[in-house]
């Protein structure tokens, strides 16, 4: 409450009074006045946070960079005097160390002992004792049982190609990676992402390397105009098919996909051509192997996860952790900083943040009304840990990226910590891939409706940044379809030779483009694309699996198909290189207001402004038009993109080469506007630079 009182009361007006005297909110009540009625529950989660904070930090005599430095005392180290091994285990009566240094033989020499006073237990050694290259476990022991496990800390972890067993594996090269660019700062402006899968990112039917990658789809990504790779699946999973989602070894880089010094060099050659690498985090649960993963490392099933009925997540299969043990957090805090320092990833896109914030996971919720996200049924554990994570991975470097992947539409999430948000610099704006799903398959192409599209695509708070995005990977799954698949299907297979489309597929071609340029050009932070779907990939992905036969068939991206010329989907691929150019090519395109010019539902005819560029829709299935005029800034506009360009398969039909002048009006003589007046095909989109 501001007590301040005016000079003397007839100077201060009693509007002046009542402002003088109302409560300072907090910055998101501030931003969104229809969170006020829950003001105390933002300032609780603010608070809690803080409290947290200090705590861990010793009261600011520490900071959270320092806290988050648990992999450099837990797990295996090489040090001058020898190997040093520690791990956190409450419930271990005895810890030894098997491999291949002992011939996977309990003794005395390999028994780890409890530190006094703590849960954690210590092994040191001579240099003599293991040497790189060797693998091993833990065989630990505890009251009723006992079990080989592959400690929490491992950062090295290989499956043998016979027996399919899971070990740790010694993992000191004698010659350590040297970074080329040692200090990188991503280019954001906008965030164009290249969402990417090492192991399925070949032609080959296999699993494809980080050097692989490096070689054969990276080019690609910097030719196209992407500016950041987002990489799935890098933390060790058992199952393939899990698309790296039940994660077991947090602190491990897979190796099915080569060696950490790979991924290093695949990094650093990113960096060297501007490219930021962000990495899909996987936090919000963990796979419930217990041999190879978290799931009863000592004998305590809650070691690391909540108890009770919160301890399986019941629609994943999966462990839950548990945000309110400090242990937990470190493990957690500590393997966002690990990934930073050791690998120099430039941020994360937190899978699951949904599940994360409910008791419920957000399953079978309906979101209707800024209640639903204050309601008491939050875990606030783990609104604290995100808050928290956030804040380490700012102070690791300032320039990190960071990104939710959240459904519910959870307030704040995107928004800075000051103002009570969890420090998110981005969310994913996942709202609009459900839409293009429900409106190609329920409405018809005569329904489509701009105004629509247009809310849709601009539909977010007004302090948070999104990432825009036409279609997830989630789509690609066996089961679901593609953007492209849902507009074309069978036809595909038969009619995407060029000359030999059918009235199906040009269709399909020309919605393709208009969904991305409008989705894109929406974007108020940045833009994502999934590997394969820029030109329309034709097969869904099926990891092997019994069911398919152990088959690679379907877990790989054919950039033959592209690199047909013969073939139509090169027209796609040559239309997304084109749009990011064009759309990079506007300074602060994501910061630029989107101006809204026209929209007709009756003709299905959209325009808005950004900058000095125009962008025209003509959804219409059927209806062309000659001299459709919108009202524009006086001045001579050229056409730098359009979708019916024959260079992307369209018809052709404009005449792009020719300069459109403005005609006067004296209306609009003192908004400095006239008529901008253009030919716009059926089906088709035009970008325009204002001269």
């Amino acid at each position: 409450m501001d007590t301040k009182k005016p000079a003397s009361k007839t100077e201060a007006t009693p509007k002046k009074r009542t402002l003088s005297r109302a409560p300072k909110h907090i910055g998101l009540v501030q931003n969104d006045g229809y969170l006020e009625p829950f003001e105390d529950a933002i300032k609780g989660r603010h608070d809690h946070a803080l409290w947290k904070i200090n705590q861990l930090t010793r009261n600011g005599k520490t900071t959270l960079e320092d806290f988050a430095s648990g992999y450099d005392y837990f797990g295996l180290h090489k040090t001058a005097r020898g190997w040093v091994f520690r791990e956190w285990a409450p419930n271990a009566t005895e810890i030894f160390l098997v491999g291949d240094f002992n011939n996977w033989q309990e003794n005395d020499k390999y028994k780890a002992k409890r530190i006094e006073g703590t849960g954690n237990w210590e092994l040191k050694l001579p240099s003599k004792a293991m040497k790189h290259g060797d693998l091993f476990k833990m065989h630990v022991r505890w009251n009723g049982g006992e079990g080989e496990r592959i400690p929490a800390w491992a950062t090295r972890v290989v499956q043998d190609e016979q027996t399919k067993i899971f070990s740790a594996q010694v993992w000191n090269p004698a010659k350590p990676y040297e970074w080329k660019k040692k200090n990188f700062k991503p280019n954001t402006r906008p965030l164009l992402i290249y969402e990417c899968h090492v192991g399925m990112g070949q032609d080959a039917e296999k699993v494809g390397s980080y050097r692989e990658f490096q070689e054969n789809v990276l080019p690609r990504v910097i030719n196209d105009g992407y500016n950041c790779i987002q990489i799935m699946a890098i933390q060790e999973h058992p199952y393939y098919g899990s698309f790296g989602y039940h994660v077991s070894s947090f602190f491990a880089p897979s190796s099915r996909f080569g060696t950490p010094e790979e991924l290093k060099e695949l990094i650093d050659t990113a960096h060297k051509n501007g490219i930021a690498v962000i990495m899909d985090i996987v936090h919000s649960h963990a796979v419930k192997n217990e041999v190879e993963g978290l799931g009863n490392l000592c004998g305590d099933p809650n070691q690391f996860f909540y108890p009770g009925d919160r301890h399986e997540h019941p629609a994943w299969d999966s462990l839950c952790f548990d945000y309110g043990k400090d242990e937990v957090l470190h493990f957690l805090l500590s393997n966002c900083k690990y990934w930073m320092k050791e690998f120099h990833f430039d941020g994360f896109r937190f899978d699951g943040v949904t599940s994360m914030l409910y008791y419920s996971h957000g399953l079978g919720e309906a979101f209707t009304n800024y209640g639903d996200y204050f309601n008491g049924h939050q875990d606030d554990n783990a609104i604290c840990y995100l808050t928290l994570a956030n804040k380490l991975i700012h102070e690791v470097n300032k320039n990190a990226i960071t990104i939710a992947e959240e459904v519910s539409g959870m307030p704040g999430l995107a928004a800075k910590f000051e103002d009570g948000g969890y420090g998110f610099d981005y969310r994913m704006a996942m709202n609009i891939p459900d839409y293009w799903i429900k409106t190609i398959k329920e409405q018809s192409d005569e329904n489509w409706k701009p105004s629509s599209i247009f809310w849709e695509v601009k539909n977010r708070r007004p302090d948070e940044k999104t990432i825009s995005y036409c279609e997830s990977h989630d789509q690609a799954l066996v089961g679901d379809k593609t953007i492209i698949f849902r507009l074309i299907d069978a036809d595909m297979y038969w009619h995407f030779r060029k000359g030999d489309e059918n009235d199906i597929v040009h269709r399909g071609i020309a919605l393709h483009k208009m969904i991305r340029l409008v989705t894109a050009a929406a974007m108020n932070g940045g833009y994502l694309n999934f590997m394969g779907n820029e030109f329309g990939h034709p097969e869904w992905i099926d990891f092997p699996r019994e069911g398919n036969g152990w088959s690679y068939k379907y877990a790989r991206r054919q950039w033959n198909l592209v690199d047909n010329k013969e073939l139509c989907y090169h027209w796609l691929g040559d239309f997304d290189r084109d749009m990011l150019h064009v759309i990079s090519g506007q300074k602060d395109f994501q910061k630029t207001p989107v101006v809204e010019i026209w929209h007709n539902d009756g003709d299905q005819v959209l325009a808005f402004m950004r900058g000095d560029l125009v962008f025209v829709f003509n959804f219409s299935p059927t209806k062309s038009f000659t001299d459709y005029g919108f009202l524009v800034p006086t001045g001579s506009y050229d056409v730098v993109l359009n979708t019916d360009s024959k260079d992307y398969g369209g018809n052709g039909f404009a005449d792009d080469t020719m300069t459109h002048l403005t005609n006067y009006d004296p209306l609009y003589v003192e908004d400095h506007k006239e008529w901008l007046k253009l030919y716009i095909p059926a089906r088709s989109a035009v970008v325009l630079k204002k001269n």
